[in-house]
């Protein structure tokens, strides 16, 4: 997956985007503000993205510039104040209310930097919750995130409430409930910010084994130069705009 920021023309646009991989994400002079008159915050500043299927990105940048908007804005979290955005073929800013939502809980992952468990459910119910919203009958939803759970490595944690796991396990548990609808994109915002360096690699290399396939794509915001190793194309951003597009071997040998 990766995000391609152009200023060709259109045409030339849409040339190159027919030569690659299917699309999994398109965000078309995206912009986003906060506030009105003098406490107005430009966040994203004319974003042009694309994110391939089959690839996992890393969007980096410095705090402030905009990647937890984005992805918010690529979610369907946030509306964008102005411009495109499609995901899997549908486009974004034309769904709202109910069949924004059915959307999104049929296609959208999303890993927050807070592990957000709630915390009188175990393992199993926590990672259960989104099949619950969906409808699922509790043992169906709870046994399907246990499957979820021992792909993870927590098969033997499944009943344990969250004050019983390390900043890892809840992490897992987490993505569990991320995955546990079978998404086809992936967003993560700062997944292995709580974690020490040996949980981080393990967390980076149980989404990219659970989730990067041909019809799947993830989005992965990060600080932690660590984890660069496990992505196919790397982002960078700066005060709303997207700078430029390389690789992390690339990146690593400027």
């Amino acid at each position: 997956m990766s995000m391609l920021v152009t200023d060709k023309p259109r045409a030339h646009h849409s040339l190159l985007t027919a030569q690659r991989s299917p699309l999994a994400v398109e965000c078309r002079g995206v912009t986003k503000q906060f506030g009105v008159g003098d406490a107005t915050v430009m966040a994203l500043r004319g974003v042009d993205a694309e994110v391939r299927l089959g690839e996992l990105t890393l969007l980096v940048g410095p705090s402030g510039c905009g990647k937890t908007t984005l992805i918010s804005v690529i979610a369907g979290l946030l509306d964008p104040t102005a411009g495109e955005v499609e995901v899997l073929g549908e486009d974004l800013t034309a769904l709202r209310g109910r069949r924004l939502v059915e959307f999104r809980g049929r296609n959208i992952g999303f890993v927050f930097q807070q592990y957000n468990l709630l915390p009188a459910l175990t393992a199993a119910e926590n990672a259960a919750v989104p099949l619950l919203i969906a409808g699922w009958p509790r043992p169906k939803a709870v046994g399907e995130a246990k499957d979820v759970l021992a792909r993870l490595g927590l098969a033997d944690r499944a009943n344990s409430l969250p004050n019983q796991l390390s900043g890892g396990q809840q992490q897992r548990v987490a993505i569990a409930r991320a995955l546990v609808h079978d998404p086809r994109l992936l967003v993560c915002d700062e997944p292995t910010a709580a974690l020490d360096a040996q949980s981080g690699q393990t967390v980076m290399g149980l989404i990219r084994r659970a989730v990067v396939r041909p019809d799947r794509a993830v989005i992965v915001v990060t600080h932690d130069p660590r984890v660069y190793k496990f992505g196919d194309r790397m982002v960078l951003m700066n005060d709303g705009r997207v700078e430029r597009v390389t690789t992390p071997a690339e990146y690593e040998h400027e």
